[in-house]
Formats: structure tokens, sequence, C-alpha cells
């Protein structure tokens, strides 16, 4: 069975390089007994990666079941999964069996396997080294023939090391990963997406199918889809019922977008691209910068001021210095922090006069967020002489929301 002939019969849709990859994965390991472990963002569809794995192997005839490790409590989790002996905690009136008992022979899918609790993780570690596991106030080893498929939306490593996952059951799950990616890695895929989930709609609800105009087909391939393939077929819903003649356009479809994150500059030299941080923690970062930037620039030129003043290497070096200070403080007078630093007075005499750069200060530094944000906004526009993409993408935001914080702080 080709790629093709799989995608047809489990109704996946695209033709991205990433999903190709994924599906070929899923394919070759599917007629082994090896666990599986699927990464992936929420809503990506990894759940329909474990029925392909299940659908081509040899336990095809086999029960089938999928467990969402999130959703079920705590206190309950190893009774839902090993079964519990009757009278083993209160409310366990009968005896009953878990989902690997039940599940014998056939394939169980845990999603969201980095939710489970440290002590299911060792009866689980147990399971995949011996098939071998313990009920709930029992005391016999029973045996399984399960395979296990797991999915997760979290980095498990990370987790090991922050002592919440065991580093050895990680190694045990993922003897073949899977990587499915997001919707925003597919921008290929996102209109035959849409078009896909229009038309079941359009059957579901007696209607025509949506269609986009160029404007809003920009808009939908450029959005970040925090909530990928669902997020996409909620809107594609959304759009077939409330919208009446079935055309949408641009701010049509901005209506029912949720609002993106705001994008913020990216800090240089960060080495943990998915440390996440607040606005107001990154604009208050710059401002600290800057501020230690200016109180460098002070103590140089204080320390050239005071230094041999009959030497004339010295002489350029504080000619410099302050002609440098001088532009740096310039480029600040559009939010009136600073004014001009005088042209610097001559030291030959034996009573220099010292420029206090503190006294050149007209009021103090604005704090405002805002004036930040515009003043990071012009500078970039001026220095890629109003080109917004190169601005958008040296200040880490989106075209998009450059567009429209220009429109919001009327900078055009």
């Amino acid at each position: 069975m080709n790629l093709q002939d799989i995608k047809q019969r489990f109704e996946i849709i695209g033709n991205s390089p990433l999903l190709n990859i994924a599906l070929e994965t899923a394919v070759k390991v599917a007629a082994t007994d090896i666990t599986v472990l699927i990464n992936g963002e929420s809503g990506v569809g990894k759940e329909a990666f474990s029925k392909i794995i299940h659908a081509l192997s040899n336990r095809k005839h086999g029960p089938f079941i999928a467990v969402n490790c999130g959703a079920i409590p705590e206190g309950t989790i190893d009774s839902e999964l090993f079964g519990h002996e009757k009278g083993s905690f209160t409310g366990a009136h009968d005896t009953r069996k878990g989902y690997f008992e039940t599940v014998s022979g056939g394939t169980i899918f845990l999603d969201e396997i980095g939710e489970l609790p440290l002590e299911t993780q060792a009866r689980l570690l147990r399971i995949l080294e011996s098939g071998e596991f313990i009920k709930v106030g029992s005391s016999k080893v029973q045996k399984t023939d399960v395979r296990i498929v797991a999915a997760t939306n979290k980095d498990l490593m990370e987790l090991s090391y922050k002592g919440r996952f065991r580093e050895d059951l990680y190694y045990r799950l993922s003897t073949v990963p899977i990587k499915v990616p997001s919707l925003r890695d597919r921008k290929e895929d996102i209109h035959i997406l849409f078009r896909k989930f229009s038309a079941d709609f359009a059957e579901k609800y007696r209607s025509k199918p949506v269609t986009l105009e160029g404007d809003a087909l920009q808009i939908l391939q450029h959005y970040s889809w925090p909530g990928n393939i669902r997020q996409l077929k909620n809107i594609a819903e959304q759009l077939s019922v409330l919208d009446e003649d079935k055309i949408v356009n641009g701010p049509e479809l901005t209506r029912v977008l949720p609002a993106e994150k705001p994008g913020l500059p990216m800090l240089i030299g960060s080495h943990a691209p998915e440390q996440q941080f607040s606005e107001r923690d990154i604009f208050y970062k710059v401002l600290y910068d800057l501020r230690k930037d200016l109180s460098d620039l002070k103590s140089i030129v204080f320390d050239l001021m005071q230094g041999n003043q009959g030497n004339s290497n010295n002489e350029g070096a504080k000619n410099f210095s302050n002609n440098f200070v001088r532009e740096e403080m310039n480029s600040n007078t559009n939010n009136n922090n600073f004014v001009n630093i005088p042209t610097p007075v001559n030291t030959s005499s034996n009573n220099p006069q010292i420029i206090d750069i503190t006294e050149a200060q007209a009021e103090p530094e604005s704090l405002s967020l805002e004036d930040k944000e515009i003043e990071l906004i012009r500078k970039s526009l001026k220095k890629h002489n109003g080109k917004r993409k190169k601005a958008a993408q040296e200040l880490g935001i989106s075209e998009r929301t450059l567009y429209r914080k220009i429109k919001q702080y009327d900078l055009e």
C-alpha cells in the first residue's frame, strides 16, 4: 500500500514533506511490535497516527483503545489501567479489569503520557519490560500482551530533568519516535484542509461551501494556528454557519480568528527559544540594558577627561567618545528623553571641563512600554528604509502584527 492509498483510507489530507515523513515512519514501524512515541502539539492528529499503526499491524484484529492520561484523576488512574480487587479501596465494590487486561492481544494508545503520576510510570515500565502487572489491592502477578503507542505534546526529557518523568521509561517508550508537524509548519496544506472542511460542512448544513478571497487566504496561511487542525476545522464550521454569502474576505476572517499573542523583539543570544517572556519582561530588559550602556559611556567619558591631557591620541579618543555619546543621545530625541550634549570643550588647559552626562538629561527617562515599542518600531523602519518585512523580522514579530501596530500608533 503506497502513501497516497494510506492517506485516502485514513482521511489524511496534505502533501507536506514533514507530514509524509511522519506517515512513512508510522507505516514502517506498524508491522513490528516496537513501542512508539508520537510527539506533536495539541490538535495535530496524533491519535490518527496511532490508529494507522494498529490497523497496519499484526494486531489489527485485536482490540484498540485510546486512553487520555490527563483526563483520569490521579487517585483512580491505576485502577483504570491495571484494574482492582474488590474492597481494595473505598468504593471498590467489585473486582474490575483494567485496560491492560481487557486489551491483551491488541494496542493501547496512551495520550498525554507526560501527565502520568510517577507511581503509575513505574507500573507501566514493568509492563514494557516484562509484560507483567499487578491489580490494585492484589498480590498476584498477571501477564498481558499489549502493544503500547504513546503520545505527548511535552518534552519528556525535560520533564525527566525536573524529576516529573522517569528517564528509563522515556527511553523504553521512544524506541521509535514520530514527530507530527504543526499546522504552521504545513502552510502548503492549510488551504487544502480548509476547502475539505468547508465542503464537509456545506453538505452537513445544506449550504454552499465557503470560499476565501485573496487577502483572506493570505491571513489564513500566515496565522499561527495554536490549536492546529482542530482549530482550523472549528473556524471553517463557524464561517459555514455565520457567513451569509459564503465568500469571505480578510476583515471577515480576522473577526472570527482569535487574536494572536503579540509579537515581541527577540532576545539576542538566547539559547532557550521555548522559554516564555511577557511583554513587560522584554521591555524592562531593554530599559535595563540601555541604562547600563549609558552608565558605561559616562564612565568612559569621565576616564578619558581625567587622562593625560597632552597625549594627542588620548585627545582624539576623547573627541570620538564624546561624538559617539552625542550621536547616541540625539537618536533618542524623538521621545524627548535626552537633550543634545554640547560640543566637546577644550581640554588642553590645566583645569579641563568635565562633561557630566547626568546633567544633560532634561527629564527622567520614560518607562512607558508603549513609548518604547513605538521607538523600537521607528528605529527598525528607519534602518530598513521603510521595508516592513525586514523590520518585522528584526523585531521578531509577524508582518501583519507590525502593520497593525503602525496603524495603531499612526506611524505612517
